[in-house]
């Protein structure tokens, strides 16, 4: 049924193009993932910048569709001119209203440029591997309308966690850091999270940098995989219904109804 949307969904795109997804990475060979492939399968040509490169971003989003600020090795913290500006281009997205995706570092941007904060865990715990993720009652609504429960473990790599702004709502919750999840008026998103991983995504982050596998509270790199085994199936279910919604399509209901395991 997902392959027969699929293909609906490129003849539609055929017949009417769809505007690019604007996508920031923060490393010269990052990759937007799987989320950067369920948005090519949607239509949507990716507008790959990296700042941290020196490219610019664009003054408006008039010409995209969205953007999607993915993570990285450096913190929302950090006194880069690169970083500021990131930050301070949040608001672009924000004052037009146009869908806005923050994943790990790009949620902790969103949160610094709304004024929270954004810290490490008072004990240097970290969350690298697969953590429970408990929804909260706006959570669970906006579950609804997606089609699609969250998923009860995601994938985390990240040793600093990021306070709810007052303006937006918290959506999920988790232990060492309790914002996992909020949404900002009505198409802006914030995700600690990483449901853009890809099995070779884990196994070159977990080689790359093995050296944060022994911090406090990080998963080793077997539990990781098994992780997976068990938990990915769910998260790639519902992050498929989450663009949709996101984006604002509305795919066949039978894929809406779709179970998440």
């Amino acid at each position: 049924m997902k392959a027969a949307y699929a293909d609906r969904m490129a003849v539609q795109t055929a017949e009417t193009p769809r505007l690019p997804i604007l996508v920031v990475l923060h490393q010269e060979h990052s990759t937007p993932g799987r989320v950067g492939r369920l948005l090519t399968i949607r239509g949507h040509r990716l507008d790959v910048r990296r700042p941290c490169l020196g490219e610019d971003l664009p003054p408006t989003l008039a010409g995209h569709a969205g953007a999607v600020v993915f993570g990285g090795p450096m913190s929302a913290n950090d006194d880069h001119d690169f970083v500021r500006r990131e930050i301070e281009w949040v608001g672009v997205a924000l004052r037009e209203e146009k869908p806005f995706l923050g994943l790990c570092l790009g949620a902790q941007m969103l949160a610094r440029h709304l004024g929270a904060r954004v810290y490490p865990h008072a004990e240097g715990r970290a969350e690298i591997g697969y953590y429970p993720l408990v929804p909260t009652p706006e959570g669970m609504a906006v579950a609804d309308a997606v089609g699609a429960p969250w998923p009860g473990h995601v994938y985390h790599w990240h040793r600093e966690g990021f306070d709810c702004p007052p303006c937006s709502k918290t959506l999920a919750t988790g232990d060492d850091f309790p914002t996992q999840a909020i949404r900002v008026g009505r198409i802006a998103y914030g995700l600690q999270f990483h449901p853009e991983v890809t099995h070779a995504m884990m196994c070159r982050w977990t080689v790359r940098g093995h050296e944060r596998l022994s911090l406090p509270g990080a998963q080793d790199r077997s539990r990781q995989i098994e992780g997976r085994y068990m938990h990915d199936g769910a998260v790639r279910l519902w992050l498929d219904a989450f663009l949709d919604h996101w984006l604002g399509d509305v795919p066949p209901a039978s894929l809406a109804s779709a179970p998440a395991h």
